[in-house]
């Protein structure tokens, strides 16, 4: 699916969230220290899309909010072992410079020495949860090493946020997502901790019928909308979300390594015709409950 051929968009940015929308929180937004941020724009450069928004880890987050975002879920992952205490570092140094608007995921390696003292420390600061990418991190969900993930996270209440969707893939990955992919992987991580908050983001891209099914068998499973709701990717089926639960639904932009501008799906979702009830669960309520927390801040 992922070419460095595919196209950058040069649609409009609004410089509000679109009027008559309720609160947003957006759920699905990446930081990193500069040199990580830098070498990740090299390699969408080569194997992907053309970034559009180049911007330091604290400039991402005060660019969403000043725009009317209420709250920011900020994610990141490690990309290698011995990392995941640095990364998480930075994370709780940016969540400081935006006290009561920014929420943090911790970072951790599969597999690597200490994970389990390594999520521990991350939560004692703050961190909400863990965001993992089977892509980059080329885990198995169901392997063994995975455990002690699970059961910290699910000890601790914390959620996890796992791209376990097979796409978008690359051939530039050093492992094959549809080996190590799959919602009925992702199915028996789910029976196997009955507590634990799962989302996989990207609607479950490309099986997504079956995530959204998923959905309704099982209260601890989420999704977030990442890039599914642009008309970027080739879909077989456009995408209707009235057609889902959207109590587990949660949107997320991506931001800030998107094609396109940083409004294009919440323009999308204002002229859904989606019940106003349904839009904010799917802006704010899904992703509060997710996460943890009752209510975020209102922000202006």
């Amino acid at each position: 699916m992922l070419s460095p051929n595919l196209p950058s968009i040069d649609d409009d940015e609004g410089t509000r969230v679109p009027e008559g929308l309720p609160r947003v929180l957006d759920a699905h937004v990446h930081i990193f220290p500069g040199n990580i941020f830098s070498a990740i724009w090299a390699w969408f450069d080569e194997n992907a899309w053309p970034i559009r928004y180049r911007l330091s880890a604290s400039d991402v987050l005060a660019y969403l909010l000043s725009r009317g975002v209420s709250h920011v879920m900020a994610l990141q992952y490690a990309h290698k072992p011995g990392i995941s205490r640095m990364l998480n570092q930075h994370m709780v140094d940016r969540c400081r410079e935006f006290p009561g608007r920014v929420t943090g995921m911790a970072a951790v390696f599969p597999g690597e020495e200490n994970a389990k003292e390594i999520l521990q420390e991350a939560f004692a600061h703050g961190l909400m949860g863990v965001k993992l990418h089977a892509h980059v991190q080329c885990f198995d969900m169901n392997a063994q090493e995975m455990d002690v993930i699970y059961d910290v996270c699910e000890s601790e209440q914390k959620p996890i946020l796992m791209h376990v969707g097979r796409e978008p893939k690359s051939v530039a990955y050093r492992c094959d997502p549809y080996d190590l992919c799959s919602a009925r992987k992702l199915e028996k991580v789910l029976r196997n901790y009955p507590k634990l908050r799962v989302c996989v983001p990207h609607l479950g891209f490309d099986e997504i019928s079956i995530y959204r099914n998923l959905i309704e068998k099982y209260d601890t499973l989420w999704l977030d909308t990442t890039m599914m709701l642009a008309d970027y990717f080739p879909l077989k089926d456009a995408i209707e979300l009235k057609g889902y639960r959207a109590d587990r639904i949660m949107y997320g932009s991506d931001f800030p390594n998107i094609p396109y501008a940083w409004d294009r799906e919440l323009k999308r979702l204002r002229n859904s015709g989606l019940p106003q009830e349904d839009l904010e669960w799917i802006l704010e309520k899904s992703a509060a409950h997710f996460f943890g927390f009752a209510s975020v801040s209102q922000g202006t």
